[in-house]
């Protein structure tokens, strides 16, 4: 009797398991800032010393530190992957339009509502005004690392997610400063231009220059050979970002001990406008893509990259702009805070409503 064909494998089911500082981000993150606090609390100095270590308004504590944090991420980004940016360009152009023609400008929107009336009766005028700072900052700079952990979670195309998180890069280093200069200026706050786009090249240009020529090295000398070499350097460095943004929070909640224990409410109220924004934004988006009959691998993360954010951008451009004790500052550390649990339920909604999505 003649054999049959070979049954053909199913593919693998994508890998929905999140690594252990992930999972548990703002358990970490709670830890960091407990551990700031009580820093800032016990050894003042050493933090007033830290504060001194400036150059061009740039602390070079903090600096170091977030190119720890960011520089891994970098190296992961791929340019090759532009050459399918024409692939199925709907979950693309939402991404964009939502990114950078709607995101920021909600963020300062529900900035000036929450702290020039709502909580305006609760706080010093020049705090609230720091504040909205933070948040505009911080809606300004979509996700680039921790999306992949949203779209895998999600059953989300990896390489459209690369693609993705690739054009937004590129996009970030043109129309990051300009947008977070316009909308500052809008609000009537203090445009430190030539900070900010210092902070824009250091933190964003150079990091990204930099994963990227690191990624050509490792992959020189046959393509098998050269993508196990990435991937070994990558898993070595990843934990540089963990430390890298946990030593930040530790830092800024140092500085700030004294305003937090004062005022125990602040992050909450802080909260609040970054909750409403979250889960609009993805809502806008992933309706979007599934008004567009985008397949549910695509439409997920292309709603997930906008919701998430950039936090360590965010964090090192307001440390920048405004100092390290500074409410901006401390603005963009409550959404590091509230970022994973939110993300996650938005995770959880995108794979219940899986089934409404087209296929293919």
């Amino acid at each position: 009797m003649t054999p049959g064909p070979e049954p053909v494998a199913a593919p693998a089911a994508p890998d929905t398991r999140m690594g252990l500082f992930e999972g548990w981000l703002s358990v970490w993150v709670a830890g960091a800032i407990g551990l700031g606090l009580l820093l800032g609390n016990l050894v003042p100095g050493a933090f007033a010393f830290l504060s001194t270590l400036e150059i061009a308004s740039v602390n070079l504590a903090v600096g170091v530190l977030i190119w720890v944090m960011i520089y891994p991420m970098m190296v992961n980004i791929d340019p090759a992957s532009l050459a399918r940016i024409g692939d199925r360009p709907k979950g693309l152009l939402i991404t964009i339009i939502v990114n950078w023609a709607i995101k920021p400008f909600t963020m300062a929107a529900l900035g000036i509502v929450f702290f020039r009336y709502v909580f305006a009766p609760f706080m010093e005028s020049a705090d609230a005004e720091q504040y909205i700072a933070g948040l505009i900052i911080l809606g300004a700079a979509p996700c680039t690392a921790m999306v992949f952990v949203w779209s895998r979670l999600t059953g989300g195309d990896a390489e459209y997610t690369l693609l993705q998180v690739t054009v937004n890069d590129l996009i970030m280093i043109i129309a990051f400063a300009p947008i977070v200069g316009f909308l500052l200026g809008v609000t009537g706050l203090t445009v430190p231009w030539e900070t900010l786009l210092l902070s824009a090249g250091l933190f964003v240009a150079a990091p990204l220059a930099a994963g990227i020529a690191t990624r050509s090295l490792l992959l020189r000398g046959g393509k098998t050979q050269g993508e196990q070499r990435l991937e070994r350097f990558s898993d070595r460095i990843k934990p540089l970002s963990a430390a890298g943004l946990l030593l930040t929070v530790v830092l800024l909640f140092g500085f700030q001990g004294d305003v937090i224990l004062e005022q125990p409410l602040l992050i909450a109220m802080i909260a609040v406008p970054l909750l409403i924004q979250t889960y609009g934004i993805f809502f806008l988006a992933y309706g979007a893509a599934w008004a567009l009959k985008s397949p549910h691998a695509i439409a997920a993360p292309c709603a997930l990259i906008g919701t998430s954010n950039f936090f360590e951008l965010a964090v090192a451009v307001a440390i920048g702009l405004y100092g390290l004790n500074s409410g901006a500052a401390l603005a963009t550390v409550v959404g590091v805070l509230v970022e994973v649990p939110v993300m996650l339920s938005l995770v959880a909604i995108a794979n219940r409503t899986k089934a409404g999505f087209a296929r293919g």
